[in-house]
């Protein structure tokens, strides 16, 4: 029997960062979005189709120092989801930035640590960001993710966001980036 695993969420400080950093921000995956931009005549036609790897591959979550930094003032929403038996023992964080003139709020990470996937964290902080956005005016919660990260493009069909756009050289890699949304009531 597994026994639940017993977490309290709360706000980001600066000391934070370093563990957030140590985190395992690894992932497997044997499916990515293939996208195909196709021209036609005037007009242009986009794809995504789900493309099976020939095996599974590792990639590496690109976490920024600079970016969890400039996520600590409180107009931006920073969560750590920390062990309620050890608090010093961080499992996952969430960044999500307002765009109050567009009414729109954009989770750019959620990250939860290898050892503690699959057991409710990443919905939880979500749900908590949907809270957060809510109360800040947000009319629409977005995720941006890779088109590679298939656990994530997983993770948000599961959780009622719906694919809503991308942009083909979003990250500094250049890596393709998907977004996913969800109107806020």
């Amino acid at each position: 029997m597994i026994t639940p695993l017993n977490f309290v969420i709360r706000d980001a400080i600066a000391t934070d960062i370093e563990d957030c950093l140590a985190l395992d921000h690894q992932y497997q995956t044997k499916t990515v979005w293939q996208m195909t931009i196709l021209p036609d005549g005037e007009a242009w036609q986009v794809q995504f189709r789900e493309e099976r790897l020939p095996r599974e591959i590792d990639v590496l979550y690109p976490s920024d120092n600079m970016r969890l930094r400039l996520a600590l003032p409180r107009e931006i929403c920073y969560l750590v989801a920390v062990s309620k038996t050890e608090p010093e023992t961080l499992l996952a964080y969430l960044t999500l930035r307002p765009d109050p003139v567009h009414k729109i709020a954009l989770i750019q990470d959620i990250v939860v640590g290898r050892e503690y996937r699959n057991k409710g964290i990443g919905t939880r902080l979500l749900g908590i960001a949907r809270h957060w956005a809510s109360e800040h005016g947000a009319q629409q919660l977005m995720l941006e993710t890779q088109t590679i990260n298939y656990p994530s493009i997983r993770f948000c069909q599961k959780n009622g966001l719906s694919f809503c756009g991308f942009n083909d050289q979003y990250y500094r890699n250049l890596d393709i980036a998907v977004f996913f949304g969800q109107t806020l009531r």
